[in-house]
């Protein structure tokens, strides 16, 4: 009998109501690395949507070496928040896992001035100029003696299991990574002495903890890099931790160089870490744990079902839905709220903020932002001009309050701009943002028109208490001669026109790129032609999403050309000048990718007619799927 998600199992002595878990990811604090009450309820969440197993964000063990860049575990005060927040998951059958880490290493992203500690005197990631200080042997007890004692606090706050934090690049990755770690001391040298910290930092955690505590180890046996670890490494590593004594593996891909293969992106391909976790569960008798694009409820069964995995994770999916595991559950699928993949959780994280989810507003302010019950006394009547994913979140939010919702669309459909963000197969799942939005929309009774313009006459007199003005924006038409021969980009990411052979598109942003690159594997020569340095500079997006888009770049071949300003338009070329040459390029097709301006013209004949008017997403001005979903929620939460 194959294995199912809601099997009741077991990792050594902690026994879990089913085999999905919610991966590590870092989180804000208090001031002094303790949780904060937004990160408790944040938890608690997820424990309550049905995950078996919350395995926390890394919390570094000590700040001697640098600056903290999430949760410590290093001080006995830090345990009573620590405790708040696995007694809450509790309540809810979930059992905790707390990640411990020595420290980013090379990794570190809170001090551009300071050398960071690594394991050798390679350069620092995030600040290049910067070479690494190497640790002395007795820094390197000191971090295991840590280690040990974190793990003890961990156990003392009630913690079910641990999880020592040895992936991705990350400091006791970077003493396993040949690369990385050119010690010639009993650190450096062979696997085994590269692993030694690992090996000293499960060592010290067992003494620390109950003989029957599990102890799991989150490793990357392949790093997706030239040059880098290979997979027969990986899994020479494997044979070596369960040696060591773990209860279970959670394996890992990737590291920062080519960030993309670590944290799944828009462009990632489903299970794309599935080789390497397959090839780990074949030479372990471990449980082995692992995440990347699982969240297809069809692919999580299947991979469990076929024994690839044990344990299933979700990582960005539990941003986006919390209660992914209640649903599939009970085959709710259609009611999942789908991770689309943006990454503005990792943006977030890494700008200094805590996690914000681009679908899910009240992603980490679960309390905050929770809606006000809905009130039989409490009548409202609201107006959204504009079916794209803010105009939807308003309306599907108005009706979770009961108000009585009118939702015109211009259009045929739903979706606004989310349409051309999602034309290219690499971006599919934002299409599944539109018929999310739309079924919710359909099933609490939003009134929905479309093929309806608002105008100047039909939006007087409607007795609305609100409006939403959420009618997105328009590609914007630059004054260059003979702009009227090249086509809206947009036309071809919603498949009202195709492509030639030869296509040139003018504007390197995201619309502009990622067109390049979904037409360049049919066409003989595809190029953008940038006014900027170089394209994507005005993407503000994150730097795996960055990574990933300009792998694609290169390797379907597109042509980029940065610091051109086009200067004339024929059907059949695109003149274009930089540093001070002109040039022309012959095509066949020519796409404009300029930006867009945002559809306000309305605005201040709302604002004439009713006292609640409020713009949103693109009307305001051109922004992310974030912005729109945000301020539609938020438009309609804070309404008395």
């Amino acid at each position: 009998m194959s294995n199912t998600l809601f099997d009741k199992t077991a990792i050594g002595s902690m026994r879990l109501k089913n085999r999905i878990f919610m991966s590590p990811m870092g989180t804000t604090g208090e001031a002094d690395g303790a949780y904060n009450i937004d990160g408790i309820n944040y938890f608690m969440e997820r424990a309550k949507g049905g995950a078996g197993l919350i395995i926390t964000g890394a919390n570094v063990v000590s700040t001697k070496y640098e600056p903290r860049p999430c949760t410590e575990l290093s001080d006995f005060h830090h345990v009573e928040r620590l405790n708040m927040l696995i007694d809450r998951c509790h309540h809810y059958g979930a059992k905790v896992c707390v990640q411990l880490s020595p420290g980013l290493g090379r990794q570190q992203f809170t001090d551009p001035f300071t050398p960071p500690y690594s394991a050798s005197d390679c350069g620092a990631f995030w600040f290049p100029d910067l070479k690494c200080k190497p640790f002395a042997m007795e820094d390197i007890h000191y971090l295991v003696s840590k280690v040990g004692y974190s793990a003890q606090l961990a156990f003392l706050a009630g913690a079910d299991s641990v999880e020592l934090h040895a992936y991705g690049g990350y400091l006791l990755d970077q003493f396993q990574s040949k690369q990385w770690n050119t010690r010639t001391d009993e650190y450096g040298g062979s696997l085994e002495n590269r692993m030694r910290f690992t090996l000293e930092c499960i060592a010290e955690i067992k003494k620390n903890i109950p003989a029957d505590m599990p102890v799991i180890v989150k490793f990357t046996p392949v790093q997706r890099v030239q040059g880098f670890r290979d997979l027969d490494e990986g899994l020479a590593m494997a044979k070596i931790l369960e040696d060591a004594g773990v209860d279970a593996l959670h394996v890992d891909t990737g590291c920062y160089e080519e960030w993309y293969t670590a944290i799944t992106t828009i462009y990632s391909k489903e299970g794309h870490k599935l080789d390497a976790q397959k090839a780990i569960k074949e030479v372990t008798s471990l449980p082995v744990l692992g995440d990347g694009k699982l969240f297809n409820p069809d692919l999580a069964k299947k991979v469990i079902a076929d024994g690839t995995l044990d344990y299933l994770g979700m990582a960005h999916e539990m941003l986006a839905d919390p209660y992914w595991p209640a649903k599939v559950k009970k085959g709710d699928d259609a009611d999942i709220r789908p991770c689309v993949g943006c990454n503005e959780c990792l943006l977030s994280g890494f700008s200094g903020k805590h996690y914000y989810c681009a679908v899910n507003p009240t992603c980490y302010a679960e309390k905050e932002y929770a809606l006000p019950a809905a009130r039989a006394d409490l009548k409202r009547r609201v107006l959204v001009i504009g079916g794209g994913p803010g105009g939807m979140e308003a309306a599907i939010t108005a009706r979770q309050r009961g108000f009585d919702v009118d939702l015109w669309e211009k259009e045929d459909r739903l979706g606004g701009t989310l349409w051309a963000a999602g034309g290219p197969d690499f971006k599919a799942d934002v299409l599944k943002l539109i018929t999310y939005q739309e079924n919710q929309c359909r099933k609490l009774g939003v009134n929905i028109e479309l093929n309806k313009t608002a105008t100047a006459d039909n939006v007087k007199g409607g007795h609305y208490d609100k409006v939403i003005l959420a009618a997105g924006s328009t590609p914007a038409v630059p004054l260059i001669p003979g702009i009227e021969n090249a086509a809206l980009v947009t036309d071809y990411l919603t498949h009202q026109t195709g492509a030639g052979q030869n296509v040139v598109i003018i504007g390197g942003g995201l619309g502009g790129t990622e067109a390049a690159c979904d037409i360049a594997p049919h066409a003989g020569q595809v190029t953008i032609l940038e006014m900027l340095p170089d394209i994507l500079a005005a993407a503000n997006h994150c730097l795996n999403n960055d990574q990933h888009l300009r792998a694609m770049v290169a390797e379907r071949g597109v042509k980029v050309i940065g610091g051109a300003r086009v200067t004339r338009i024929t059907a059949d070329s695109v003149t274009y000048e930089k540093d001070g040459q002109t040039e022309t390029i012959p095509c066949d097709t020519i796409f404009n990718a300029a930006g867009f301006t945002p559809n306000d013209q309305l605005e201040d004949l709302l604002e004439g007619e009713y006292d609640d008017v409020v713009v949103i997403g693109d009307a305001v001005k051109p922004r992310k799927i974030l912005t729109a979903v945000h301020e539609g929620y938020h438009a309609i939460r804070v309404m008395e």
